[in-house]
C-alpha cells in the first residue's frame, strides 16, 4: 500500500495500489457473483435515451441507474429483474472503513463495467443527500486514463492514470469536482480474462441519523 497524492488539499487522494493481487481476484469473484444475481445493464441519458458505453449494475441497499424517462436516481431493485441488490462485498466495506474518514456505511456501489473503447464523460456526483460523504472508487483491471476538474465544467483537468487496485477518494472540496474516464488502455493488465476494466464506486445517499 501506498499513500498516494493528497490533491494539493483540495480533499481528493490517490492511493495507489492499496489492494494487493490477491485481494483484487478475491474482489473480481465476488463481483462476479454481483452480476450473477443483477445482470449489467446499459443506461441511457435522460431526455435524449442516449446510451451510455458504459455496463452498469449495483450492490448495497441502493443502486443508481439512469433511463430516459425517470432519470438519474437511486433505488432498492434492479430495473429488469425487480429484486434487490445484492450486498455489497466486505473487502469493499474494509476499504471505505480506512479511508473515507465518515461516521456511516456506504449505501450503495456502482459497478461500472468498461470495454475497450469505453469512456465516462465528465460529471459530477450530485444524486446524493449528503455532499459530506465521500466517494470512493475503486479499480480492477486495465490501466484508464481519468480526468479530475474543478467544480465548474470548464475548469483546467488534470489526468491521472488509475491502475488495478489504486483506491480513489473525492472529499472535500473535491467531492463537487467534474471528473471523468478519457479512455482504457487495452491489454495493460491480466486481471480480467475479458479484458477491460470494473470500477467500484461506493457512495453513502442519504444522511446517516
Amino acid at each position: 500500500m501506498t499513500t498516494g497524492s493528497d490533491g494539493d488539499d483540495a480533499g481528493w487522494r490517490h492511493l495507489p495500489g492499496w489492494l494487493s493481487p490477491i485481494r483484487q481476484h478475491s474482489l473480481v469473484a465476488e463481483i462476479r457473483a454481483v452480476i450473477g444475481k443483477s445482470p449489467l445493464l446499459r443506461p441511457a441519458m435522460p431526455r435524449t435515451g442516449k446510451p451510455f458505453s458504459v455496463l452498469m449494475t449495483n450492490c448495497g441497499p441502493l443502486g443508481w441507474v439512469s433511463d430516459r424517462d425517470g432519470g438519474y436516481r437511486y433505488q432498492r431493485t434492479h430495473p429488469e429483474t425487480g429484486r434487490p441488490w445484492p450486498r455489497i462485498p466486505d473487502l469493499l466495506g474494509e476499504v471505505w472503513s480506512v479511508v473515507a474518514g465518515y461516521r456511516a456505511p456506504p449505501e450503495a456501489c456502482l459497478v461500472n463495467y468498461y470495454a475497450a473503447g469505453a469512456r465516462l464523460g465528465s460529471h459530477r456526483d450530485e444524486d446524493e443527500d449528503d455532499a459530506h460523504a465521500p466517494v470512493v472508487s475503486v479499480s480492477l483491471g486495465d490501466d484508464a486514463t481519468f480526468h479530475l476538474g474543478g467544480a465548474r465544467r470548464g475548469d483546467p483537468k488534470r489526468r491521472l492514470i488509475l491502475k488495478s487496485g489504486d483506491v480513489f477518494v473525492l472529499g472535500g472540496a473535491a467531492r463537487n469536482f467534474y471528473h471523468g474516464i478519457d479512455r482504457i488502455h487495452p491489454g495493460t493488465s491480466g486481471l480480467l480474462e475479458e479484458g477491460g476494466r470494473f470500477s467500484l464506486t461506493l457512495r453513502r445517499v442519504t444522511r446517516p441519523r
